[in-house]
């Protein structure tokens, strides 16, 4: 099959277990792109990249609301679909397609304003400092064609219409979209929909496209006509492609969100002061989703003695069964159970139901620093699911020292009092060198989409800690300077003559200005 070419809350899971979706009957076979059919589509891609480039950042803007306005409208065909091959209920996903029209727009305001591109002009200096200076002028352009691995927990937002596609087209890339097995039909319908309303809205053919099967999208990665991927998904199949990316004759940059423990640290005084708020807190954010978000929290240290793993227990019973989103996903989180259930200095607090098809209830277990360190091997692996792991600490200094073992996280949280500040300093200070965002007194769980979010964080969190996959700056993955010297004003960008046509920010001899030259 080939498809050619303010905040919105974070839509949450109720805690008790849900009547069961209705269901559409027989969702429509979808066949893999053939080999001419990916052909097709990356030379497309490749004739597409130009002129998408050239299109003045209003015009990408309107395409990307033209492909959230048909979203939106279509949103009574997509959630059913969505339902039926994800088994998530109806309110999650209309919530999610509404973060999907949401984030396009959002990068359209982003494509308006215009500091994206990063316009840097030098005039010609004789007087400069080091000797007289040439005129320089930079700023970002796209990348090319880009393919973009869509994930299985965000039917929308992370899949066809997601983030990446939407921080891609917007920077000017050409989208080839490799859909997930998980919704193979939502994925041919999304798919269908972007590629009229991109083509009604006069982007070039070959601005998007959908492909189908594990080989193509292989093919795809390896293929010299693209410039970059994009990927969701598990640490293995994370690397592999990585590796591809990296592999080629012409590496290609390679942006991957793989996997993470998203580690709290709850101190003495927060335990005291609300230990049952807490409690109940992390029972709500790492079974959220059924568990199947990247920043659950998979681990919660708590100091000893304070009956918070009794809390926790009460709060994780309470919470029902569930059903994950397939039997791959199932399995896997039933291997992660026994690892952890069957690690030395394990005790389980709460044991969940038995995987029941792909229905299964909360699980946590607990240990403490030091049997932690000890089998880090076993227990500091993540385990996609509805499972937690509560590590009980003597002191501050066994805090540190689990820190200090992390390797990278999307986030980390303290829980802690503003009294107790200067104790916590230190932890945060180890905490900032392995994730990607900080919290305080929150969970990590709900990810906006917003100008300062930072989605990412050192690996095996991601590929490449310095970029985020979702927010604002996403676009950045997609782009590259370029400089010109002593370029004359007819053959310059745009954006770097002379006249500030577009009326942007631009840092002229290193004042940030939307003044001429």
């Amino acid at each position: 099959m080939t498809v050619p070419a303010s905040a919105v809350p974070t839509p949450t899971e109720p805690t008790s277990a849900p009547p069961p979706p209705t269901r559409v009957a027989n969702p429509t076979s979808v066949p893999h792109t053939e080999p001419a059919e990916l052909e097709a589509i990356l030379a497309a891609a490749a004739a597409a990249a130009g002129p998408l480039a050239a299109l003045a950042p209003a015009a990408r803007a309107r395409l990307l609301r033209a492909v959230a306005d048909a979203l939106d409208a279509a949103a009574d065909e997509l959630v059913p679909l969505a339902m039926e091959e994800s088994h998530l209920l109806e309110a999650r996903l209309r919530g999610e397609l509404v973060r999907t029209t949401f984030q396009l727009r959002l990068f359209g305001e982003v494509l308006e304003e215009g500091s994206y591109l990063e316009a840097t002009i030098d005039p010609a200096d004789p007087d400069w400092g080091m000797g007289p200076r040439p005129d320089l002028r930079r700023m970002l352009v796209p990348l090319g064609p880009v393919v973009v691995y869509a994930a299985s927990n965000f039917p929308f937002a992370f899949s066809v219409a997601g983030g990446d596609t939407a921080s891609a087209l917007a920077a000017g890339c050409p989208v080839i979209l490799k859909a997930h097995s998980g919704h193979p039909a939502l994925s041919q319908r999304t798919g269908e929909i972007v590629a009229q309303a991109l083509a009604c809205a006069g982007a070039p053919d070959g601005a998007f496209a959908v492909v189908v099967g594990y080989e193509r999208g292989i093919e795809a990665l390896q293929d010299q006509r693209v410039k970059a991927g994009s990927f969701t998904g598990s640490i293995p199949a994370g690397r592999a492609l990585f590796d591809i990316a990296s592999g080629r004759p012409e590496p290609i940059p390679f942006y991957g969100e793989l996997g993470s423990l998203n580690p709290v640290f709850v101190t003495p005084g927060a335990a005291k002061a609300r230990g049952e708020e807490i409690a109940t807190g992390f029972a709500g954010s790492f079974t959220l989703g059924v568990g199947q978000f990247c920043t659950k929290p998979g681990l919660l240290f708590v100091p000893a003695g304070h009956g918070l793993d009794e809390q926790i227990a009460v709060a994780a019973r309470e919470v029902g069964a569930a059903e994950l989103l397939n039997k791959r996903i199932a399995e896997g989180y039933a291997e992660g159970i026994t690892r952890l259930t069957g690690a030395p200095g394990i005790s389980v607090l709460v044991e969940g139901a038995a995987v029941d098809g792909l229905v299964v209830a909360p699980t946590v277990v607990k240990t403490t620093v030091p049997a932690l360190l000890e089998h880090a091997d076993a227990l500091l692996e993540e385990c996609f699911g509805p499972a937690s792991l509560v590590v009980e600490y003597e002191d501050v200094e066994q805090l540190a020292d689990a820190a200090a073992a992390f390797s990278g996280n999307l986030t980390a949280t303290v829980h802690a009092e503003e009294s107790e500040a200067d104790q916590v300093a230190p932890l945060l200070s180890l905490l900032r060198d392995r994730a990607g965002r900080l919290l305080w007194n929150g969970w990590p769980t709900g990810v906006s989409v917003t100008y300062a979010m930072q989605h990412g964080g050192p690996w095996p969190a991601t590929t490449s800690s310095i970029h985020t996959s979702v927010g604002t700056t996403a676009i950045r993955r997609f782009l590259r300077p370029v400089s010109y010297q002593g370029m004359p004003e007819a053959l310059l960008p745009e954006v770097l003559r002379d006249k500030n046509v577009l009326g942007i920010p631009r840092r002229v001899n290193g004042t940030l200005t939307t003044d001429d030259v």
